[in-house]
């Protein structure tokens, strides 16, 4: 009996060279966390991952956030701005009893989902180039952030944050599960929907996907929707990390940076039409832990920020060297 494998070979083939970026960003991130552990004085302990995947997990809930916005061939520079103003909202009024805490955190959502509502309809109503029109809206969210915290304060409910930052059965990181909560919730359907695929079509040829009557606007409006809403999710993380807020302009632009930098690590172009959020998850861990091995191998602190300011500018260096090379969009797969 002869078995046909061609065009299963090929098949696979295909879809490995389709997920090449995910594959790469996750076999990098796991062997730079068995370095991480292998050197940290304490090992693999719970309060070592648990640090980790909490800080791994607001970084990439942000560029899940740029991550969408980038399919459709478009740049969010908000996404850092609307980080710092949920944390300093949350850390207003997420607090009081169990009722309040639950009206307090939809709020955030709502407004985290405002904000990007808000740069959807610059960017389709107003036909702005999208790096532009995020650039004037986040400066917006930035005065919006400082004026409700003047000053770094404010509280959270400390069962609420304690929750989110620990761990279930002292095993998993209940910041994981919120992670994969957003994934299968948000990011799998919208992938699926006719909105999710036509994003795709928009990022590969916004001609092409308009003359095939692809509803572009719905489909752009959609993506900025829902980057306001994961960077929401963060802002609330943020705060129940701290347990507090603080309207830093330098922590929400160095979470833009990083967060098209995770972007480019998880294998989605820049250009748009290919990518994912699986990918940007793994790239943002795999750019926390270069922070982690900084520390753990004693490198200078003075020096840590230029350290990872190479690994940004060589990040995102590849993917636009990468695009250079690019054809046709077919190439990509090859």
């Amino acid at each position: 009996m002869t078995a046909v494998t061609g065009p299963r070979a090929q098949d696979a083939r295909y879809w490995l060279a389709s997920h090449r970026g995910p594959i790469l960003a996750a076999a990098l991130f796991l062997a730079m966390f068995a370095v991480f552990v292998t050197e940290h004085p304490a090992g693999l302990s719970g309060n070592v991952v648990n640090t980790a995947a909490n800080k791994g997990a607001l970084l990439a809930l942000v560029a899940v956030a740029q991550t969408i916005p980038v399919l459709t061939a478009g740049l969010d520079l908000s996404v850092g701005s609307v980080f710092v103003m949920t944390n300093c909202l949350a850390s207003t009024v997420v607090t009081g009893t169990p009722r309040e805490v639950g009206l307090g955190v939809a709020l955030v959502v709502v407004v985290g989902v405002a904000c990007g509502a808000l740069n959807g309809l610059v960017v389709v109503v107003g036909r702005l180039q999208p790096i532009i029109a995020t650039l004037a809206t986040g400066a917006m969210y930035q005065g919006i952030a400082l004026w409700l915290r003047p000053a770094p304060g404010g509280e959270i409910d400390e069962d609420f944050a304690d929750f989110v930052t620990g761990s279930l059965g002292d095993v998993i990181p209940f910041s994981i599960v919120v992670l994969i909560a957003a994934v299968v919730v948000i990011w799998v359907p919208y992938r699926r929907s006719v909105l999710g695929r036509a994003a795709y079509a928009i990022g590969s040829s916004e001609q092409a996907a308009y003359m095939s009557g692809v509803p572009i606007a719905r489909a752009k409006f959609l993506a900025y929707v829902l980057a306001g809403l994961f960077a929401a999710l963060a802002g609330l993380l943020l705060t129940c990390v701290t347990y507090s807020g603080e309207a830093n302009a330098l922590l929400g632009g160095s979470y833009t940076l990083s967060s098209i930098a995770a972007v480019v690590v998880g294998g989605t172009s820049l250009y748009g039409g290919s990518g994912g959020a699986i990918g940007t998850i793994f790239g943002a861990f795999v750019l926390r832990t270069i922070g982690d091995l900084l520390f753990v191998f004693d490198i200078d602190p003075l020096s840590q920020p230029l350290f990872l300011g190479v690994v940004l500018l060589i990040s995102v260096s590849l993917g636009s060297f990468r695009l250079l090379r690019v054809k046709k969009r077919l190439d990509l797969y090859r």
